[in-house]
Order: structure tokens, then sequence, then C-alpha cells
């Protein structure tokens, strides 16, 4: 059984807190949590009946834990990470797992110098209609591959900004695509291929923040093909959808819904014996946006930690998607096209004036 731990206790931790404290994950338990607000750790501790703390390495050294869940601001993950590494248990952090390269070089450091395992939560990877659709891309069904798109329309009124003072401004947070977009920025690059280049626009469409609340990203794959990021907080009145499509030479599929939950087009030139099931089988709905993703990644971390297995989204894995963020906020600043593997000048992402 192992003994996982929250730090940070705000509003993803809710969806944390219920699938460990209410033993929804085989082999997982939740023993403690943590938040600097007494309250908010005091909330869930108490809902759970466990012991909760405001200060993290108190909790690290009092409680026997084995894994330990980072669910802070954004900005906060690679100060807590490195922290809480020295103590050599397994991390898993939220996303994205850092707002510079170098905080994520940093973190991947220091959990390999004490020999821990560095999960980053990309959720929607184990979603399954994105199942089916990695499948398909794996067996060759889609060819040679030339547009890979992904659309994220959801509702954040100005409400949800003012309830945290970090949220949107560049130091702690960033924009839609670093909040919002991020989990649909990591799947069209794991089904696409590395990136070559961005070029991409920001806009402040509705919220008044510093970052971005609308953006429209075009990239250019290794591969040959383009990509197209849509991406605000600013559909009104309500959430309309979070969703990616794939086109080759031989197929195309759209998974739509508001959590890529849903898989809206599936068609290929070479019909096999599944296709007619999957549109019926891989559709349901999720209760929210978080989708059905976190618990099959919670299943996931406790395999490989159990029994060996390869992360599938480890501190290097969660690397691109900073890297690919670095370049996407360097190219709004200067208005050109961005290589990757360069180093950002001009990217207010994590930056603390």
């Amino acid at each position: 059984m192992l003994k996982f731990a929250l730090v940070g206790c705000g509003r993803i931790a809710k969806r944390h807190s219920e699938l460990l404290g209410l033993n929804q994950i085989k082999n997982a338990r939740l023993v403690s949590v943590c938040d600097i607000v007494v309250d908010k750790a005091k909330k869930i501790g108490e809902q759970f009946k466990i012991p909760y703390y405001t200060d993290m390495d108190e909790m690290m050294q009092k409680e026997k834990i084995d894994v330990v869940s980072v669910l802070t601001e954004s900005g906060n993950h690679a100060s807590h990470v490195i922290n809480l590494a020295k103590y050599g248990k397994h991390i898993l952090v939220e996303k994205p797992m850092a707002l510079t390269i170098d905080s994520a070089d940093d973190m991947i450091m220091a959990c390999a110098k004490n020999n821990c395992l560095l999960f980053v939560v990309n959720q929607n990877r184990f979603n399954l209609p994105i199942i089916k659709l990695k499948e398909a891309l794996d067996a060759g069904r889609f060819g040679k591959l030339f547009l890979g798109t992904v659309r994220v329309r959801w509702t954040r009124r100005q409400e949800y900004y003012n309830q945290a003072n970090w949220r949107g401004t560049w130091a702690m947070d960033g924009g839609v695509l670093t909040n919002q977009a991020v989990h649909y920025i990591d799947l069209l690059e794991w089904m696409m291929g590395r990136v070559d280049s961005v070029f991409a626009k920001g806009i402040h469409a509705l919220a008044d923040i510093e970052a971005e609340d609308a953006a429209a990203v075009i990239l250019k794959f290794r591969n040959g093909g383009l990509g197209i990021i849509e991406a605000t907080t600013a559909t009104r009145p309500k959430d309309l959808e979070g969703s990616i499509s794939i086109l080759g030479e031989k197929g195309s599929v759209e998974v739509g819904g508001f959590a890529v939950n849903k898989i809206v087009h599936w068609n290929f030139e070479e019909a096999n014996d599944t296709d007619n099931e999957v549109m019926e089988k891989y559709s349901v709905n999720p209760p929210n946006v978080y989708g059905f993703g976190h618990q099959a990644y919670y299943e996931h971390v406790v395999d490989c930690i159990l029994n060996n297995k390869s992360l599938l989204v480890d501190g290097l894995e969660g690397r691109k998607n900073v890297e690919l963020l670095s370049a996407i906020y360097e190219s709004m600043e200067i208005r050109k096209e961005v290589f990757l593997r360069f180093k950002p000048e001009k990217c207010k992402l994590g930056s603390r004036l």
C-alpha cells in the first residue's frame, strides 16, 4: 500500500483527494495533506480524518509517506519539488511541471540525485478516446501525418481569476495556454511528434489579467506536418469544447466533447473490424473538464512504482511542454517564428519582475 500526501489544497486538490481518500485507487491511500492556508488543509484533513499541516517539511519529517503530489501554483512547482526531493520520496506534480526550462531541468536533476521518480500529470493521455487514437496512430493507420489541431474553448470569467491573485500572472501561472490548454498541447505533440518551430499571437479578449486569455499558434513539426493551437477562456456563455484532430494521408480522426472525451469522427480508408464499435464505446461525457484521466493516471503511477514499469510522462517528457510553451511566448513577444532548442530571451512566462 503506497502512502500519498498532498502539498497544495486548492481547486485541483479536490479531485486528487477524493480519488486517494475514497480508496478509488488500488494499493494507494491518502495519509496527510499540507497547505500554507490552514483552513484549506484542515478542510481536506478533517474530511478524510488524516493529519494536516501548513509546513511541508514538518509533514515529511513526521509522516510515513511514499509519494507526494505537488498541487501548488504552477510558479511554485519547481521550488516545492526540489525541496521535497531531498526526502527521497517519489513525486507527482500537476501541469505544467514548471514555468521555465531551467526550472524544469533543476527539478529533473534534483529527483535524479535523490533517486525519486518524477511523474508529471498529463491525465488526458489516459482518456479512452485518446488511447484509441494513439493505438491507431502507432498501428500506422494514418500513414503520413500532415495536420494536427487542438481547440480549447472554455469559460473562465473574471471571478475565476479574482479568486486567487496568482491566476493569470506571468510569475505564477501564465495564460490560457499554460493553465488550461497545456494538456491539449501535450496531446498534440504526443501524436504529431517533436516541434521544429512556432509562430504565435495572444490577446486579452475579456479577462483583466497579465497573460493572454485567447491565443492562436501555428506549429511546424519535424515530420513536415503543420499544427494549429486555438485556445481561449473567453468563450461565452459556457464551455464549448476541448478537442484534437489528427489528419493523415489514410485517415482522419477528431476527438471532441468538452474534455477530449467523445470521438466525433473516425474515418480510415482501410477499415477494420473494430471501427464500428469505436463511436459507441468511446464517447462518454465526464462530469467536468478534468475528465476521467486522473484515476487512470494514479493507477499508472502505482503500477510504475510497485511493478517497476516505465513512466509515460516523466520529467523529461514534461519538459517538452515547458520548452514548447516558452517558444510560444517568445514568439508572441518578438512577433516572429521561433525555432525550438533555443534560449528564451523575451519570454515572460515564469518571470518575477
